[in-house]
């Protein structure tokens, strides 16, 4: 049975200090384990943590969710950060994160990224060798993902033991499966670094997933043991920091609270990378709102003191989505569209034929009638982009024939060759209707796209074109009028050009 053992969760809480100073017995293993040693990750800290019995651990989560109506405005949460105490501390707080999430929505992976609390290692470890066990059962981890992530880049490896005792990715499992209707998938990561350039890598190994249908839980407490009215104007500040979207900010935030001498004050963000990485992942992403969501810290429990406490920040991150012809896509019918363009284009590299697909066989939502750009992306460099706007066909068809024509008729670039598709990721840009604008105030930068014509010529920008490149509005004029219509870096001013703006639902491999 669980019971709480004030003396054992005080002492668990102090682990949070071991990340900063216990250096790691056992370097990780590169390598991933056969699927003949297959290793499911047991519970840790069940009984300590949360309660060990399914029938009560329900039932706490229950209690904690209860009360709370579904968000308003964050149906399109990309990301949460959320605490990993002891439930009887932190556990209102998670649940309030965890809330967030549509109970209903079918993810495609869950990113679970906490921090070692209890050695130190290079980079991150990816758990490949089975799948995570909590009292409400087993959750499956996403090997294919999983297994990439960690041969693929050197910043990721596989150590089982490094997982084995951690809490910060395990207290999170219970509230996804209490919370979430439909069955999941996870990638837990755990850092083991303090390096800001470390956590930028990871970040990039980890952005491509940052899209449509994936979700990243981010566990971290946040201050350390000073007292309770020192706790919360720190927590604060950070926070604070953080949903203004800046890494660079945040490193200075951080280093900045541990400088000003408040009493026992061990650190501002305990997992202060994964939040970090985070960050580095979102920074330039288009539409990313950052917004507070419940603050308590361990003095708010009956079972903590107001001398010495822990703060919790629950925290989401969602990400506009432009619904484009007035539909959108769940996860597995993005899935299925670009699987559908990379078929296609591996199909006619080799065959010179475009696969018939069989419309009976396909979501409704693939079958309406959207225009739609296909951009081909080889180790990050733009390989081909073609799009058609009018919405004059059904999408899978439109996005058949854009797959085609960016792989082989961009003008830019040579022909894609077959071999060459293992190492390009297909992006698709499903759009809205035209609109011709008056002002050019009416432009939102990052969440609209442009079109400039004049006389016989034309050009576009997509609406992630001004997030990747940074540019000015002028810029993005500028640089599409010459760059792309031909008409000059200021034809775009000229009383006969015309400018149109639309938005598009970006899906990414």
């Amino acid at each position: 049975m669980y019971s709480v053992n004030v003396h054992i969760l005080l002492t668990v809480l102090l682990l949070c200090l071991f990340a900063r100073c216990t250096p790691s017995s056992n370097p990780p293993d590169i390598m991933n384990p056969p699927d003949s040693n297959r290793i499911d990750r047991k519970p840790a800290v069940a009984g300590q943590f949360y309660p060990d019995n399914p029938v009560e651990l329900k039932s706490s989560l229950a209690n904690y969710f209860m009360g709370m109506n579904p968000p308003k405005e964050a149906m399109n949460t990309a990301a949460i950060i959320v605490p990993h105490a002891g439930y009887v501390f932190s556990g209102e707080v998670a649940a309030a994160g965890f809330n967030q999430l549509d109970p209903s929505k079918e993810y495609l992976t869950i990113f679970v990224i906490g921090c070692s609390h209890r050695a130190s290692f290079a980079g991150a470890s990816v758990y490949t060798s089975g799948d995570y066990i909590t009292p409400l059962g087993k959750v499956e981890v996403d090997q294919e993902i999983a297994k990439a992530l960690s041969l693929e880049n050197k910043v990721l490896s596989f150590d089982p033991q490094n997982q084995r005792n951690e809490h910060s990715i395990e207290v999170q499992i219970p509230f996804l499966q209490f919370h979430l209707k439909k069955p999941f998938k996870i990638v837990p990561i755990l850092l083991g670094t303090q390096d800001p350039a470390v956590c930028e890598n990871i970040a990039k190994a980890l952005k491509p997933y940052f899209a449509g249908g994936h979700l990243f839980v981010i566990s971290t407490d946040f201050s350390h043991y000073p007292k309770y009215n020192d706790a919360v104007k720190i927590d604060t500040e950070l926070a604070e920091v953080i949903i203004a979207n800046s890494p660079g900010k945040f490193i200075q935030a951080e280093e900045h609270c541990l400088q000003k001498a408040i009493p026992n004050l061990a650190t501002g963000c305990c997992s202060w990378p994964a939040v970090l990485t985070l960050l580095y992942m979102t920074e330039k992403e288009p539409g990313i709102t950052y917004r507070k969501i419940m603050y308590r810290n361990s003095g708010d429990s009956k079972y903590g003191e107001k001398d010495r406490v822990v703060g919790y920040n629950a925290i989401s991150i969602s990400k506009a989505v432009a619904q484009a012809s007035g539909f959108e896509l769940s996860a597995s019918e993005r899935k299925e569209l670009l699987s559908i363009a990379r078929n296609t284009i591996n199909t006619y590299l080799v065959d010179k034929e475009t696969p018939a697909l069989v419309p009976d066989n396909l979501p409704l939502a693939l079958k309406q009638k959207a225009g739609a750009f296909v951009t081909l992306k080889k180790k990050g460099e733009l390989r081909g982009c073609i799009g058609h706007f009018e919405a004059d066909n059904s999408l899978y068809l439109i996005v058949q024939q854009m797959a085609v024509a960016a792989a082989t008729q961009d003008y830019r670039f040579s022909a894609v060759r077959s071999e060459e598709m293992k190492d390009i990721d297909i992006e698709i840009s499903i759009l809205t209707p035209m609109q011709k604008i008056r002002s050019i105030s009416e432009i939102q930068l990052e969440r609209d796209g442009i079109y400039i014509r004049k006389g016989g010529k034309g050009g576009t920008f997509l609406p992630q074109v001004a997030t990747e490149t940074g540019w000015t509005l002028e810029e993005f004029l500028g640089h599409c009028a010459r760059d792309k219509a031909g008409i000059g870096w200021d034809g775009w001013k000229d009383k006969d050009a015309e400018i149109y703006i639309y938005q598009a639902l970006i899906i990414q491999e």
